[in-house]
C-alpha cells in the first residue's frame, strides 16, 4: 500500500550570495532535473515542503518514489542543489547536497511527515555539499 510522506526541509546558516568564485548563489530542492524554490544564499533560512510516495519494497523495507526522489532502491535520496542565478538568468548548478531517505527515523515514517533541519554552510564557509547525514542533518516529526 502506497502512503504519502510530507517533508519539510529547513536550512539555516546559509553561506552568502558570494562564495569563492561564485556570485548570485542560490539553493533549491531538485525536482527531477530542475531546481525548485530557489532561495538566495544570504537569506536567513531556506524552507521547502514537498511530498514523496512511500511503499514497502519486496524485502519489506520502505521505498520512496516521486519527482524529488533520486537514486536506486535501497539508496534513495533527494538533492539540495546550489547554483548561480543572476537576475534574469538561468540557474547554473555548481554543487549539490544529498539527503538520504534511509536516515529517516521510524517515528517520521510512522507519522507520514517529517522535518529536516540542517546548516547549509560547510566548515570552509562554502555551500554544504556531498552526502549530508546525521549529525549534520536532524530529522523529527512535524
Amino acid at each position: 500500500m502506497t502512503q504519502r510522506l510530507a517533508l519539510r526541509v529547513v536550512g539555516r546558516e546559509l553561506p552568502g550570495a558570494e562564495c569563492g568564485e561564485f556570485r548570485d548563489v542560490h539553493v533549491a530542492v531538485q525536482r527531477g532535473r530542475e531546481p525548485e524554490g530557489p532561495v538566495r544564499g544570504d537569506a536567513p533560512e531556506a524552507v521547502w515542503e514537498f511530498e514523496v510516495a512511500m511503499a514497502p519494497a519486496p524485502d519489506g523495507t520502505p521505498d520512496f518514489r516521486g519527482p524529488y526522489v533520486q537514486g536506486a532502491r535501497g539508496a534513495r535520496f533527494f538533492y539540495l542543489t546550489w547554483g548561480e542565478l543572476p537576475p534574469g538568468g538561468d540557474f547554473a548548478m555548481f554543487r549539490r547536497a544529498k539527503l538520504f531517505f534511509a536516515d529517516l527515523p521510524e517515528e517520521v515514517l510512522a507519522a507520514g511527515a517529517g522535518v529536516a533541519e540542517l546548516g547549509l554552510t560547510d566548515g570552509a564557509g562554502m555551500p554544504r555539499c556531498a552526502a549530508v547525514r546525521p549529525p549534520h542533518v536532524t530529522w523529527h516529526t512535524s
